[in-house]
């Protein structure tokens, strides 16, 4: 036979929709996609999230005749783990499901999602499942794109793939009971975004970001600033959903942050350490001329009024130049950092040197020390 060459092509389609009172029976969104007639559904839910609206979800499924197998979910990085992976995947084989119209629904944070999205990738090769993101790392970032996995060989999301959602549903009432600190973790991805691409969305998070987290998202300003990042973040994503291009935008504040995590996983969420990054990097483009004083000020001015409480004294130059090192094999072999040319604009370096980070560790951690006046 004489060699042959392959082609095939499959549209990547799925909604981002927003919603309120989920879980009340006049809703179809959770519904909306596969059978509804004789249909079963296997739900992994937060225990969190199962805490507040375990009754209101099964009563859910019992009004529309759904059998649904509802599997609670610790949450936490630390259990973002091959185990727990085999656990859901046992959980699933033991209530079998059709392969294309009964949908596995993922109610949590992105942790919860990007394992149940790999359970779903994985399971017969491939099976529908919907998003539901309950968190605001969730919400903004981890469930609007199609990447899914997990933690393997102390490295984060080592092992996983790109496996498209059929929906994202939105409800932003699930953030009214998140704690402050992961309100700010979310809060940590709108920042990237407004720095990196978006300077009218760093003036909103100026004028009105400190209200929006103290009233957790819930208020009209609230409501802007979120629609604009998820439009923001899908504007990036969506002509390169599969990565081809590593050169990405959205990778500000993810290249020293990755060793940040690793090391400190137990005590550091991932929004904090993204935002290290971000300040690490607003230091390092301060100091190539990228930045003016005035814009680095701005930039730490309103980490500041958004209430974070940072501790610098876990960065290590050593340990940042390692995750630099493993973030250049990631993206093929040069480094590819996102760093902001001005607000709003980007530049991507491939030259960063140890003194720089140095550098700017020394500052930044000054910074922390010293009333936050010497930027």
């Amino acid at each position: 036979m004489s060699n042959r060459k392959v082609t095939y092509q499959h549209t990547i389609e799925y909604e981002v929709v927003n919603t309120s009172n989920l879980f009340h029976p006049s809703n179809w969104a959770l519904l909306s996609t596969g059978k509804i007639e004789d249909a079963r559904r296997f739900v992994v839910v937060d225990a969190g999230v199962e805490k507040h609206h375990a009754k209101a979800i099964r009563d859910y499924f019992a009004h529309h005749h759904v059998e649904a197998k509802i599997v609670a979910f610790p949450g936490g990085e630390e259990n973002k783990t091959l185990d727990h992976y085999l656990a859901l995947a046992r959980e699933l084989d033991s209530f079998p499901i059709h392969r294309r119209d009964e949908p596995i629904i993922a109610i949590g944070g992105g942790v919860l999602t990007d394992l149940v999205g790999f359970v779903a990738a994985s399971y017969r090769r491939g099976v529908p499942y919907i998003k539901v993101p309950t968190t605001l790392m969730g919400y903004v970032d981890a469930s609007i794109g199609i990447k899914t996995g997990f933690n393997f060989n102390g490295n984060k999301n080592r092992l996983g793939s790109f496996h498209a959602p059929q929906q994202v549903i939105l409800d932003k009432a699930f953030l009214k009971t998140l704690p402050r600190r992961h309100i700010l973790n979310g809060v940590c991805e709108i920042v990237k975004l407004a720095v990196i691409k978006d300077a009218p969305l760093f003036d909103l998070l100026e004028a009105h970001g400190a209200q929006s987290v103290n009233e957790h998202f819930q208020n009209e300003k609230g409501a802007v600033l979120l629609d604009r990042s998820i439009t923001g973040m899908l504007e990036e994503l969506e002509p390169n959903l599969f990565e081809e291009d590593l050169a990405r935008k959205v990778d500000f504040g993810h290249t020293f942050s990755y060793g940040l995590e690793t090391r400190h996983e137990a005590h550091l969420l991932h929004g904090e350490a993204v935002l290290l990054d971000i300040l690490l990097s607003t230091l390092v483009a301060r100091g190539r001329n990228l930045l003016t004083d005035n814009e680095t000020r701005r930039i730490f001015r309103l980490t500041d009024s958004l209430g974070f409480e940072l501790d610098a004294s876990i960065l290590d130059p050593g340990l940042l130049l390692a995750s630099l090192t493993e973030r250049t094999y990631h993206r093929n072999g040069l480094q590819r950092v996102p760093m902001p040319h001005g607000i709003g604009g980007c530049i991507f370096l491939n030259d960063i040197r140890a003194d720089e980070i140095e550098s700017a560790v020394e500052i930044l951690q000054e910074w922390t020390t010293i009333n936050h006046e010497i930027i």
